[in-house]
């Protein structure tokens, strides 16, 4: 258990750096030190996320249940995706991140751990 605990802290210590000065969703840093940024992210409802490049590996931790659209940053084709509250994902450094927006009334909060 305390393994699991320190990799979801280390995770979410890196998504802080990523999410940095975005203004499309609400942060709080969690944990940040040499190897790791947590950051918990919050996703109004309606408010797009802008695509960007990941500037680390990271793995997302769904706080809360959640259906969102998701926009390809190379194709432009819309999905949308259902998360429960602990599905927990992974992506590469460099990778495009999709534009998301949340399509539920009430927003929901995600854990994104980088790692440096």
């Amino acid at each position: 258990m305390r393994q699991i605990v320190q990799k979801t802290l280390f995770a979410a210590a890196l998504a802080g750096a990523w999410m940095a000065g975005r203004a499309d969703v609400s942060r709080s840093a969690k944990l940040e030190n040499a190897r790791v940024r947590v950051t918990e992210l919050d996703y109004e409802p309606g408010q797009p996320r802008e695509k960007s490049i990941r500037p680390s590996d990271q793995v997302i931790v769904f706080l809360d249940d959640s259906k969102y659209e998701r926009i390809d940053p190379d194709t432009g084709a819309k999905e949308v995706r259902v998360r429960k509250s602990g599905d927990v994902i992974w992506h590469n450094k460099g990778e495009a991140a999709p534009v998301l927006t949340n399509l539920e009334k009430k927003p929901y909060r995600t854990l994104v751990i980088e790692i440096k």
